[in-house]
């Protein structure tokens, strides 16, 4: 699509001309970021969202989640408005595994059915399996652990991982703090 010249340059004004690049028919902007700055890679989802939400206001529609439970309730892989900030979220009760048997069931393409899972917030190709250190299987089984077996050392290595990112990232799954002034 070609991004409306107000979308445009209200992105234009946010990073500056120097670092936004034109990528693709499906992605109308880019920023380019340093692979360790975590801080520029939100930004870049936090824009992406600002660019939806100005498109869906165009159009009269909503913007539509993608995060499953695994990724919105249990290690909170999302960024915390960018695209965390949504107005529905249709696969947010499923599990990445019930999410891969839905793609089948709608005939989704094969090859994005097996395409590695990523937030295409980053240029040098990582995926979300590369930046949590576990695979949705994985974590989705971490999830679900009721601590009543014997660990295989993966296993506990990868209760490990879920906690840590769970810990980290539980300001993005709790209701935002509000200060009660009487």
């Amino acid at each position: 699509f070609q991004a409306e010249d107000g979308i445009r340059d209200f992105l234009l004004s946010l990073v500056g001309s120097e670092m936004c690049i034109r990528d693709s028919l499906y992605e109308e902007f880019r920023i380019s970021v340093p692979s360790s700055d975590l801080g520029y890679a939100n930004s870049k989802a936090r824009l992406r969202m600002t660019a939806l939400y100005g498109l869906a206001a165009d159009r009269d529609n909503l913007v539509v989640g993608t995060g499953n439970k695994v990724e919105d309730f249990g290690v909170g892989f999302f960024t915390k408005y960018g695209d965390g900030g949504v107005d529905i979220s249709p696969i947010a009760d499923l599990n990445k595994s019930e999410v891969y048997e839905l793609a089948k069931e709608l005939r989704i393409p094969q090859k994005i059915q097996d395409a590695a899972p990523t937030d295409g917030l980053w240029y040098d190709g990582r995926t979300d399996e590369d930046q949590l250190g576990a695979t949705y299987s994985e974590l989705e089984w971490a999830m679900n652990y009721d601590g009543e077996m014997h660990l295989t050392e993966r296993e506990a290595e990868i209760l490990r991982i879920y906690r840590e990112h769970r810990t980290s990232n539980m300001h993005k799954m709790v209701p935002i703090p509000v200060c009660k002034i009487k």
